[in-house]
């Protein structure tokens, strides 16, 4: 199997696992948000922005360290598991320790024993990163399938059947646990790899070197992106971080089945041909043509449909978070960029540059939000999709040197992707207009935006849809002849 094939089969694979889990998590949040209240949604997201921050600290860089490492072997995934056990544990009793302290800072005492039972994962997925990071290395995406499949599907039926027996906050809780712990369970089973007893302290040290500064610019981006709920949760009420999140789901669910597939599969395969600038580049433009081909007019789409999605799956009691889901949609279409230059620049081994970036995309970020955090939730995510273009640019501007890619091509290249999906967006909107019954509703719309975004693409002949589709016949024609 040549590399094309390769990158290509583990991204239908990747894609599925992305596609099965979010489908059932979907349905799941749809079903929970129906039976749960919004305030409950936001004590868990109090919790959830410490717990977001602490993970990073699961895979300390050093998973990046291994996937970069050409010659990385048995002993260097024995190091890093062996060290990620012991300080995942030293994070969890940190957290038992300050869960009083976190639950006054949000002057609600009630969140020490859901900060306490929910911190868990940070456990769980210390135990099972080096398999992740195992499957990343080796290209086998098949085994995340099996995992996190499994596991979504048995926690999702945990936390209905804790919502309907009156639960409430602690059935999201359990959900949460659940799906780590079952997902940690099927992929020690699946994946084939067992650390051997060797701990090396010169091989861990050597891995630090690369890891330490990708570590340090995720945790920098993970505080910096969490920051907002932090600030939403302590200035505004429960039910307004409630709604700003659940504003963000749907488009994010765009964001992990599309974006979050591509990522984990490119950066394995750019490290291979990290020396080569030129194979190099045409991966990354490649990367940013395809991804946003299937993500603007998803994105845009879904902001057209908007009021009338949230209306029909989650009824009138959230129609609050609709202006937050179209901002969001906004945000998330420029990912595929930022998406792609992070990974070349961590593929070359340059995560100097990767850490500089994130300094100066936090600094940036800050400074744009700090003027409104008083002002309101809504000019809180506005500044996020300001904060989020500029970050375009930032990231994009050092691969001009390193691959001959720079910021000015790279948005050129998404431009007519952009325009075809706002035209098909305005069309789709202004259809709602026409159509009473809800449902029916949702289908015409949905129904033209898709006709409309195909026709059009295969009319101007996009690179992105002509490299779909003959993949999509190659694909067809290896069925055939098995």
């Amino acid at each position: 199997m040549d590399r094309k094939e390769q990158v290509v089969s583990n991204l239908i694979w990747r894609f599925m696992e992305r596609c099965g889990a979010q489908l059932v998590s979907f349905v799941v949040s749809i079903v929970l948000a129906r039976l749960l209240m919004p305030e409950e949604y936001g004590r868990v997201a109090l919790i959830t922005v410490f717990i977001s921050v602490l993970n990073v600290f699961v895979d300390s860089g050093f998973g990046n360290a291994l996937i970069q490492k050409k010659n990385a072997d048995n002993k260097d995934f024995s190091t890093v598991f062996f060290f990620n056990i012991v300080f995942c544990i030293l994070i969890y009793i940190a957290i038992l320790l300050l869960a009083p302290s976190i639950a006054s800072f949000y002057r609600d005492k009630t969140l020490v024993p859901l900060i306490r039972i929910l911190s868990l994962t940070i456990v769980i997925s210390g135990v099972k990163n080096v398999q992740q990071v195992y499957v990343m290395k080796h290209l086998v995406f098949k085994k995340f399938f099996y995992s996190t499949l499994f596991g979504t599907i048995l926690s999702a039926f945990v936390g209905i059947i804790m919502a309907m027996q009156g639960y409430g906050v602690w059935a999201l809780v359990f959900q949460h646990l659940t799906n780590t712990f079952v997902d940690m369970c099927v992929l020690w089973i699946t994946v084939k790899w067992r650390p051997e007893f060797y701990f090396s302290y010169t091989r861990l040290k050597e891995m630090f070197f690369f890891g330490y500064k990708l570590l340090i610019s995720s945790l920098m981006n993970n505080i910096y992106t969490n920051f907002r709920q932090l600030i939403i949760g302590k200035f505004y009420s429960s039910s307004d971080l409630a709604y700003y999140n659940k504003g963000k789901q749907f488009p994010y669910l765009i964001v992990q089945n599309v974006n979050t597939s591509i990522d984990s599969v490119l950066f394995p395969v750019m490290s291979k041909v990290q020396d080569d600038q030129k194979d190099l580049k045409k991966m990354v433009r490649l990367s940013i043509k395809v991804s946003s081909f299937v993500m603007w007019p998803l994105l845009i789409g879904l902001a057209a449909v908007s009021e009338t999605l949230i209306r029909l799956l989650l009824t009138e009691k959230w129609m609050p978070c609709v202006p937050y889901l179209i901002i969001f949609c906004l945000v998330c279409g420029w990912y595929p960029i930022q998406t792609a230059n992070l990974n070349a620049i961590k593929a070359v081994g340059r995560s100097d540059i990767f850490l500089k970036l994130e300094i100066l995309q936090s600094v940036c970020g800050i400074a744009l939000l700090l003027p409104v955090i008083h002002k309101g939730v809504w000019y809180i995510a506005v500044m996020f999709l300001v904060s989020s273009i500029l970050n375009c640019v930032i990231i994009a501007y050092p691969n001009k040197r390193l691959i001959g890619y720079g910021w000015i091509v790279q948005f050129c290249d998404v431009m007519s992707v952009l325009f075809l999906s706002i035209g098909m967006g305005i069309v789709v909107y202004l259809m709602g207009y026409f159509v009473g019954n809800i449902w029916m509703r949702l289908f015409v719309q949905v129904l033209t935006g898709a006709c409309i975004y195909l026709l059009g693409a295969a009319a101007f002949r996009f690179e992105a849809f002509c490299f779909i589709i003959r993949i999509l016949k190659r694909k067809l024609l290896c069925g055939r002849k098995k």
